[in-house]
């Protein structure tokens, strides 16, 4: 991208001026570090570095920083795009009972007992998982009951935040939807790779279901999300149906009210939120795992993500609650923390000799650590004991070398960082465990749902507190349930009803207003293991 800029800009005012949608959490003040762009020529014209854009090498500068000192100068740049690792289902052409709301009577498409139109061709339908980082959509035979297709992107509205408190305060004042139609154009997009891959008509998908956290999936379809941010963090559709004004929080609109490539009649449902920011993902992560209030044995699941959610199921109870992990762990906060793309270190042994062994994504030189190398190396730090429960470092340092020829680095800030992210992921879970009266030891099976989870070492993870002491062999990485819950929505008007009844009944628990919720987030800033049992014989919380 080339421009010439007024006086007293910056690169990431030109880049508004020209519609490149740069990324970034801090509101331009450097602190979020994600605004990252490569300067191609006209370097010399701008000022020099800021204190936030020091960890930086040439060419690169942070847009909102990079003040350009001579208004008719040339300068090319372009925002620094890495391939995210995006875990996707494989096509499985494993037909599934299917009893889809859209079917074939006598030659004739219909939706429910709605005649659509004569048969053009198939009857097909789209999953779509709307995540905060990432989007995974499944083109599926609705008439066969198996997937034909399946593709992925990173969600472009990351330049609106990198957390779900980012978006929802930036589309409030940015009041024109951009974040809303960045994620329309992109799902667009690859929905149209798809039926080109596929040779599929568009006209040819009568039905979609989308699912994502509560602020995703409303701005999808164009609500008004302010409420969700603050208390008591409801959606509208939360409110409407408290109120007796809505039946349901599940929403429906026609394709062409949403800009959905699609037969422009197409219906588009998505899936009922359970409560505030346990959203419509978690929702499908249930009907993925057939996990509900009539289980018999005690079943936990971790979706892991900048929004932690974390259900547990006991026979007869249902319990769920959300914590705001925040993005540490996802390439925020952390001076060279990253997302899990090319060049990221994803994995770290300490060795005899104490240096570090990193592995990285795509075998590529080291550029950070994402969330699972994190993870590896606070437990390696902690194992050697190279740094104290509290994250301090042993020789009394502020810093330690990760990878000297790559110049990775890891600070007690880094640290504090995430001892706070992996304190809300704890708190939730002790929590949620300690009000149904569950021990870790008690629960069978811990399902982790998620692309960060699935690269995550379950055993260094349950070392540092991230983790509850389960047995490791107790522990299912299931990946990305919520596009196959979804998957299952668009197959199975079954498993609507019956989500559609369990939401109800799921007991949302409210972690803020927990009498000792501020003690159990402290303990949980600390790098070692949850306790095995969380209450005392006196029952009382043990710290």
């Amino acid at each position: 991208m080339s421009t010439q800029a007024a006086p007293d800009r910056t690169l990431f005012d030109d880049a508004d001026e020209l519609e490149l949608r740069v990324p970034t959490s801090c509101r331009r003040s450097g602190r979020c570090r994600e605004c990252i762009v490569e300067v191609a020529a006209g370097a010399e014209f701008l000022a020099c570095r800021t204190e936030p854009e020091l960890f930086l090498r040439d060419p690169y500068r942070l847009a909102c920083q990079a003040a350009v000192v001579d208004p008719h100068a040339r300068i090319d740049f372009s925002i620094l795009r890495r391939r995210l690792r995006i875990l996707v289902p494989d096509v499985d052409d494993e037909p599934e009972p299917a009893d889809a709301v859209v079917r074939i009577i006598d030659g004739n498409v219909y939706h429910r007992e709605q005649l659509v139109e004569p048969l053009r061709g198939g009857i097909y339908g789209v999953a779509v998982d709307l995540g905060t980082t990432t989007i995974v959509a499944e083109l599926v035979d609705l008439a066969a009951g198996r997937t034909v297709a399946v593709g992925a992107l990173e969600n472009p509205q990351r330049f609106g935040g990198s957390d779900i408190m980012n978006r929802i305060s930036y589309d409030g004042s940015d009041g024109t939807g951009q974040l809303r139609r960045a994620a329309r154009r992109a799902l667009n997009r690859k929905l149209d790779e798809l039926y080109a891959t596929s040779g599929i008509d568009r006209r040819e998908v009568y039905e979609a279901v989308v699912v994502g956290n509560s602020t995703m999936r409303d701005l999808f379809f164009g609500l008004d999300v302010s409420p969700i941010g603050e208390r008591p963090y409801k959606s509208l559709t939360e409110h409407e149906l408290h109120s007796g004004t809505r039946e349901t929080t599940s929403l429906k609109a026609h394709a062409y009210e949403l800009a959905f490539r699609s037969h422009p009649h197409a219906s588009i449902w998505g899936a009922p939120l359970i409560a505030s920011h346990v959203g419509a993902d978690m929702a499908a992560d249930l009907v993925a795992l057939g996990v509900d209030d009539e289980t018999d044995e005690t079943v936990m699941i971790v979706d892991i993500g900048t929004n932690t959610e974390v259900a547990l199921a006991v026979p007869g109870r249902l319990a769920v609650a959300s914590c705001p992990a925040g993005p540490a762990f996802e390439g925020g906060l952390v001076e060279y923390g990253m997302q899990g793309v090319d060049g990221a270190i994803e994995s770290i042994r300490r060795e005899n000799d104490g240096s570090f062994t990193c592995r990285t994504i795509g075998g590529m030189q080291p550029q950070g650590i994402c969330g699972s190398g994190l993870i590896d190396l606070l437990a390696e730090l902690r194992r050697s004991e190279l740094m104290t429960p509290l994250g301090v470092f042993a020789d009394g340092a502020s810093l330690l070398t990760v990878d000297e020829e790559a110049g990775i680095t890891f600070s007690r800030a880094d640290g504090s960082a995430l001892a706070q992210a992996k304190a809300a992921n704890t708190a939730g879970q002790w929590i949620v465990m300690r009000h149904l009266g569950i021990d870790p030891a008690d629960v069978e099976r811990l399902y982790l749902v998620g692309g960060f989870a699935n690269y995550v070492d379950v055993e260094n993870a349950i070392d540092i507190g991230f983790l509850p002491p389960v047995p490791p062999e107790r522990v299912v990485k299931v990946g990305n349930a919520s596009v196959r819950g979804a998957r299952r929505l668009l197959l199975s008007e079954t498993a609507r009803m019956w989500l559609e009844a369990l939401v109800l009944r799921i007991q949302h628990i409210e972690l803020e207003t927990t009498p000792d919720f501020f003690d159990i987030f402290v303990e949980g800033c600390q790098f070692k293991p949850m306790p095995d049992q969380l209450r005392s014989a006196d029952g009382q919380v043990v710290l």
